[in-house]
């Protein structure tokens, strides 16, 4: 029930990602004050007018029971060797590992104080995580209690109280069937729009929440439609949809140029394609030189040319991962991360690596990725073009079932991935794919040098030291050829020409970020 575009719809929070990925506070529903660093202490003081859709004021209640679901949780680290205390069904445990002690703040309060046990990089993010809101009020109700002595419970560290909380979060909100919604007096909202009809299969309709205390929705019904992205520029000019954000592909574009009465959108994106070496198994495991050779012939400004700027003219190559190139800061960390090295192909030199490596040729290397799509086809080929003619066999490995659980990824029978890392502006997530033995670290990389600058990155508050770090993991990340990064996405919106306010963001949120203001 809870996609992301319904989540940014029905609720709202202390702050939010701007079109480049820049967090902001968002005044309509609060504030934040940081008071102090050491330890790093936060007030947060909700709007007087912040209700839920049937009425319900949004308060501290709310905020100790969310909390409490990214404390007593499995994600939550702290808990890993407790199985008592992972009671609710939650992706996250970052709140409960950096607050373990909880919100401070009066019952039924608008205000509440967040102490923070270590600093953290993304701090700003924590509290509500940008996502859903659930309401204390029905989760009270639901287990026989007023919302106060819910959440007195919970600061009480009262488990059987909190479990009879997790067993209604993990299963009263689930959906009885597709198509089918909870009763509508279970899912108040905290955003611009309500929960309107679902039809399994076909599309999703939000309805103006006219219990919103900010900005009213400026379009009374939207409706999300679910359609192959292959029909998607055929709709927008039947007229059967309105906004689409289909695959960018130099065919998708021409073909969206020829809609009469249609605007496009295009530019860079924070989602950025790479190809990641295998450093467990294989050619590239325990032999720089192989990998090298690697990077030397893959042409990547070939496949930007070819594939992305007729896109996005001003697409470049990517030489970082961490920062994006219209980023400020990009050409600063390049400076001391990365020295061109790889920016043209050298066959030459990759025929020497491979000679130094010792390795016999050639060298078969299998490509992995999602199978279906075009644009990465294209990609390989390219790559096998040019690799080929140093000494490798390069092999297009495309499968339905890559990144599926048991696939080819998770079972490491590739020797290069090619994906792609849907960035945010988060600060401190990419710890969660380069740290050894990290939850994303699908090709078994590990530098303790880039291990400490993570924790010392994701520790900090300063600006100042997540950019000197950045500069220390990106050189490792090169020195060590963990991966090779190739462009950021370029982003392609169509939309009907009627349609006022959409505007094109480069984070994942993607078009739909500020749906709330689009009208006709």
């Amino acid at each position: 029930m809870y996609t992301s575009v319904v989540n940014s719809r029905t609720s709202t929070s202390f702050a939010y990602f701007g079109t480049d990925g820049t967090i902001y506070s968002n005044p309509e529903f609060g504030t934040i004050e940081k008071l102090a660093d050491d330890p790093l202490t936060v007030r947060y003081t909700i709007n007087e007018d912040a209700v839920f859709s049937d009425g319900n004021p949004i308060d501290y209640d709310d905020m100790v029971l969310d909390w409490a679901i990214q404390t007593y949780t499995s994600g939550n680290t702290l808990y890993a060797e407790n199985p008592e205390c992972q009671l609710f069904n939650s992706v996250s445990g970052s709140y409960g590992e950096y607050v373990p002690n909880g919100p401070e703040g009066e019952l039924g309060g608008k205000e509440f104080v967040v102490t923070f046990k270590n600093p953290y990089a993304d701090w700003k993010l924590l509290v509500g995580g940008l996502g859903q809101w659930y309401p204390a009020h029905i989760v009270a109700d639901q287990v026989g209690l007023g919302e106060d002595e819910l959440t007195q419970a919970i600061l009480d560290e009262d488990f059987e109280t909190i479990q009879k909380a997790a067993e209604f979060f993990n299963t009263g909100w689930q959906n009885p069937s597709p198509g089918t919604l909870p009763d509508a007096a279970l899912i108040p909202v905290a955003g611009p729009y309500t929960f309107g009809t679902w039809v399994a299969g076909q599309s999703i309709t939000l309805e103006a929440n006219d219990a919103y205390w900010g900005t009213p929705a400026a379009t009374q019904r939207l409706t999300f439609r679910f359609a192959d992205p292959s029909t998607h520029v055929q709709a927008l000019a039947n007229g059967d949809l309105n906004v689409i954000e289909p695959q960018p592909t130099v065919d998708t574009l021409t073909q969206l140029q020829a809609v009469p009465n249609a605007t496009i959108l295009t530019g860079d994106s924070l989602t950025w394609e790479h190809l990641d070496l295998n450093q467990k198994s294989g050619p590239f495991a325990d032999n720089l030189a192989v990998r090298e050779a690697f990077a030397m012939c893959v042409p990547r400004q070939q496949i930007v040319d070819n594939l992305v700027k007729p896109i996005n003219p001003d697409a470049v190559v990517m030489n970082a991962r961490e920062v994006f190139p219209f980023q400020d800061t990009y050409d600063e960390v390049l400076a001391t991360s990365y020295d061109g090295r790889y920016d043209e192909v050298d066959l030459d030199g990759a025929r020497a690596k491979i000679e130094e490596s010792g390795v016999e040729t050639p060298i078969e290397v299998r490509i992995g990725y999602s199978a279906g799509n075009a644009r990465r086809a294209d990609e390989v080929a390219l790559i096998k073009s040019s690799c080929d003619q140093a000494g490798f066999t390069i092999v297009d490995a495309s499968s339905s079932t890559f990144f599926d659980e048991g696939g080819e990824r998770s079972k490491g029978d590739f020797e290069v991935a090619l994906f792609a890392w849907a960035g945010s502006g988060q600060i401190a997530s990419g710890g969660n794919i380069y740290a050894t033995d990290a939850p994303q670290n699908w090709n078994w990389y590990s530098n303790s040098d880039v291990d400490a600058a993570w924790k010392t990155l994701e520790a900090s508050v300063d600006p100042a030291v997540h950019l000197e770090q950045t500069k220390i993991i990106e050189k490792a990340l090169w020195d060590d050829l963990h991966g090779i990064p190739v462009f950021a996405h370029p982003g392609l919106v169509g939309f009907d020409s009627s349609i006022q306010n959409v505007i094109k963001t480069s984070t994942q949120d993607q078009s739909v970020w500020n749906a709330e203001q689009w009208v006709r």
